[in-house]
């Protein structure tokens, strides 16, 4: 195996792998993943299940090598509808906050951060067979 397709194939397993470890944290912890939730979408127990059971399931598609395609995808769609989340925090955020999630530079960095987990579901996905 070239180590171009080793690395594709690391990363993929690496985005399955984060996917799933997430969407089980939503169960375990539930309470986090509700904090993330703007308060004007309302239901967050229920939001946070779904993602939860989500991400496993798509961490799922993307670690099998014939479905890693659409699980990719699938990643991406889901990994961008987080945004609204973190455009919430970006729009509310104060630089008195104490948590650093709170203050725009947190706010900024939770966005770059999602755009680059998007971006990596992207790749797996334009790189899978």
């Amino acid at each position: 195996m070239h180590a171009i397709a080793i690395a594709i194939a690391i990363a993929a397993v690496a985005l399955a792998i984060f996917l799933v470890v997430t969407g089980v944290m939503h169960f375990l912890a539930p309470g986090y993943f509700r904090m993330l939730i703007p308060a004007w979408l309302r239901r967050e127990r229920l939001l946070v299940a779904v993602s939860g059971a989500a991400e496993v399931v798509v961490g799922a598609l993307v670690l099998v090598p014939c479905s890693r395609r659409v699980g990719g995808w699938a990643a991406a769609v889901l990994i961008t509808c987080y945004l609204v989340s973190h455009v919430d925090a970006l729009r509310r955020a104060r630089p008195d906050r104490p948590r650093l999630l709170e203050r725009p530079a947190g706010a900024v960095a939770r966005l770059v951060v999602n755009v680059l987990y998007i971006a990596w579901a992207v790749a797996v996905a334009r790189s899978a067979p």
